[in-house]
């Protein structure tokens, strides 16, 4: 299953402890501002949106079950904001090189917080993975990659992001059938803020569920009768567990590991779903990356090359196309998997990225930024974010320096620079 959202790559808040989302306070039409607070300025007319939420969204609504003065409710005092639109084609795992998505999700601050979360949650992991036969790390894994442990969860309006996407844009219809999921979470009682915010394309909580996703697969973790995947740890990590599950998780099989090639391996043999039995890798050549010899068997096992031959190789089995479903890219699943063995208390890849210029951890994405306001950059705060300031202060810096490409990216050349105080 295809799970669109984005993934917040780095995230400067310090300390292991979750912390749940807090709703957006809920609009509501006609409302009167008290005294102590501003007249909100009124958002431009926009007909073309207020035809589609009157003429197409309601009456769908109507159709699935939500009564009219529901919907009226649900979706009063929300505005249109199209901005959303061009972050259709924007989504890092898709346009971040390999080495530095992997970089700030899986670092020593990342591992440091989720073998935290593994010691304060231990009781609960162990009914977990009892239950649904995922491992703990797994699931703290998939946890500390979509939301930072609970930090970070998006902060746009979920109906108002999915009723633009559902109306304008790529795949309307895809994004109709979260709006009016999310319209049915709410009506029933497992949403209760009409204001939730979650990702720009409608993933939300701790976990990052879609809508249709939550309610489908969600699970009641906390034994209150209710599936709260936004405040309840509980609710979020068994329902991870149980996405995983139902996506064919295998009990205490391994999702893969790094492997060496021959020099004369075949990389056209390569790729995610050119599935092949290990008897017949192992007869290839491959074997483990530190050079011990793999067992044969008839498991279905494919090899990754996210960077060509010349970059870090990976043997995968069932486990990783679990994985992979959460959402569906290459950079992804891997970076749940690598922290997962992180999280195990492995070293990390054995093999380096192709690249002279590695990506940033978010320490150093911070030292970074330490650094540009130093020489007077005013790119706010240092968090560990990059964002158009801090890759306009970059790109910037590198023109001063002659260095090539000045590209706004934050890499370890840059970095190096500025430290040497060059």
């Amino acid at each position: 299953m295809f799970r669109l959202k984005v993934l917040v790559l780095a995230c400067a808040l310090p300390g292991a402890q979750a912390i749940a989302q807090q709703p957006a306070p809920t609009q509501t039409l006609g409302a009167t501002p008290s005294p102590a607070q501003p007249q909100a300025t009124a958002a431009p007319a926009d007909p073309g949106y207020d035809a589609c939420v009157a003429g197409r969204l309601r009456p769908q609504a109507i159709a699935r079950g939500i009564p009219g003065d529901a919907f009226d409710r649900y979706m009063a005092g929300v505005t249109p904001d199209r901005s959303v639109l061009d972050l259709l084609d924007a989504q890092p795992e898709f346009t971040t090189p390999i080495w530095d998505y992997l970089a700030g999700l899986v670092d020593d601050q990342r591992v440091a917080d989720g073998r935290a979360m593994l010691e304060q949650h231990r009781d609960l992991l162990a009914t977990v993975s009892a239950t649904y036969g995922v491992d703990p790390e797994t699931v703290v894994a998939v946890w500390g990659v979509e939301s930072d442990y609970g930090r970070v969860s998006g902060k746009r309006p979920l109906l108002q992001s999915l009723s633009v996407l559902s109306c304008f844009g790529r795949r309307q219809e895809f994004f109709r059938g979260e709006f009016l999921a999310t319209l049915k979470l709410l009506h029933g009682g497992d949403l209760r803020d009409p204001g939730i915010t979650g990702s720009w394309a409608g993933a939300f909580g701790h976990t990052q569920f879609m809508p249709t996703t939550y309610a489908r697969i969600a699970v009641d973790g906390d034994g209150d009768g209710r599936r709260d995947l936004v405040n309840s740890v509980p609710d979020a990590l068994a329902s991870t567990a149980n996405y995983l599950k139902q996506a064919g998780w295998q009990s205490g099989r391994p999702w893969g590991y790094e492997v060496k090639l021959p020099a004369a391996f075949d990389t056209s043999l390569a790729g995610r779903t050119s599935r092949r039995p290990l008897s017949d890798w192992v007869a290839r050549g491959v074997v483990r990356v530190d050079g011990s010899a793999i067992a044969p068997s008839d498991a279905r096992s494919a090899i990754l090359l996210p960077a060509g031959k010349a970059g870090p190789a990976f043997l995968v089995f069932r486990n990783y196309d679990a994985i992979y479903s959460y959402n569906a890219a290459e950079s992804y699943a891997l970076a749940i998997a690598t922290l997962a063995d992180r999280l195990r208390g492995g070293s990390g890849l054995a093999t380096p990225w192709p690249t002279d210029d590695p990506g940033l951890s978010r320490a150093q994405r911070r030292e970074l930024q330490t650094l540009l306001l130093a020489r007077g950059h005013a790119i706010g705060e240092v968090d560990g974010m990059i964002g158009t300031a801090t890759r306009r202060a970059i790109r910037d810096e590198q023109q001063r320096l002659g260095l090539q490409p000045a590209d706004g990216r934050a890499g370890t050349r840059i970095l190096e620079a500025l430290r040497a105080g060059r």
